[in-house]
């Protein structure tokens, strides 16, 4: 396997096998899902800062560059976030998943629109592959309004968006230093809507929050798309579900059948070799 494609893989495994735990957790500290996505941005903010310093990387860009960042943090952090959120209080986790993870069909529209990537036969078959294997991952019976539909599918395409600013990013900028800055102007736009005061004893969660899924899974992933085509990134990024339904089995107890096993073994089957 490309090191790229295992960067995509270790990077969705943070996701899936310690995002939603974190969260599970946090939750019942009652902290808003605005206020975990703001402290995990400014924890991990202080992780890459330090990595930065250590690394000798330097923290300077062109200041023509800002307005990019800007536009980065908005659609990736701040618009991503909310609009996932949103879909997931209006409908369902499972829903807000099932949406989620049409990027990888935005991903090879707008990876042949914007770097000009072939859409290959074997690109359309794992496409097949793990759509049908994330529905049977997550659930066909999900009771949905014609809103959680729309703002589920908006959440697709900027997590697919994501890819693409990151490939620009990393196109002028050092992995770590684009996550800083797109992460920095994310945490602006979140600000207003979140709470600043959280327990002591949330913090640990938090800390790690920001540790795993966003310091290292972003960083991979990052690094990743410098050798590899956006289009295929996101379609071998789906096995984040994967990971997430066997940790919930683990550590939870959650169910998983027969027809999850099936849909796992597809969505793992369908990533680029």
């Amino acid at each position: 396997m490309k090191k790229g494609y295992l960067f995509v893989f270790l990077a969705a495994s943070m996701w899936g096998g310690t995002l939603g735990i974190f969260a599970k957790y946090l939750d019942s500290f009652g902290l808003t899902p605005f206020t975990m996505v703001f402290y995990r941005v400014v924890f991990a903010l202080f992780l890459l800062g330090t990595y930065i310093k250590l690394k000798g990387i330097g923290f300077s860009i062109e200041r023509s560059r800002l307005r990019f960042y800007v536009l980065y943090g908005f659609f990736s952090i701040f618009l991503f976030y909310t609009l996932y959120f949103y879909t997931v209080t209006i409908s369902s986790v499972s829903f807000a998943v099932l949406l989620l993870y049409t990027a990888p069909m935005y991903s090879i529209i707008l990876g042949r629109l914007i770097f000009n990537e072939k859409i290959t036969k074997e690109k359309l078959t794992a496409l097949v592959m793990v759509t049908i294997g994330v529905f049977l991952v997550n659930g066909f019976g999900a009771s949905f309004s014609a809103k959680a539909l729309l703002f589920g599918l908006l959440s697709g395409f900027t997590y697919a968006l994501y890819g693409v600013l990151a490939k620009f990013a990393v196109r002028k900028e050092e992995p770590e230093k684009a996550l800083f800055y797109t992460l920095l102007f994310g945490l602006m736009f979140l600000a207003p809507f979140s709470d600043f005061s959280v327990p002591t004893g949330a913090i640990p969660y938090l800390f790690a929050l920001a540790l795993f899924p966003t310091f290292l899974g972003y960083v991979l992933y990052n690094h990743a798309l410098k050798e590899v085509e956006v289009s295929r990134a996101s379609i071998v990024a789906t096995v984040e579900p994967v990971v997430a339904i066997f940790l919930a089995f683990l550590l939870f107890g959650e169910k998983l059948g027969s027809v999850q096993l099936l849909g796992a073994a597809l969505i793992i089957g369908g990533v680029p070799s």
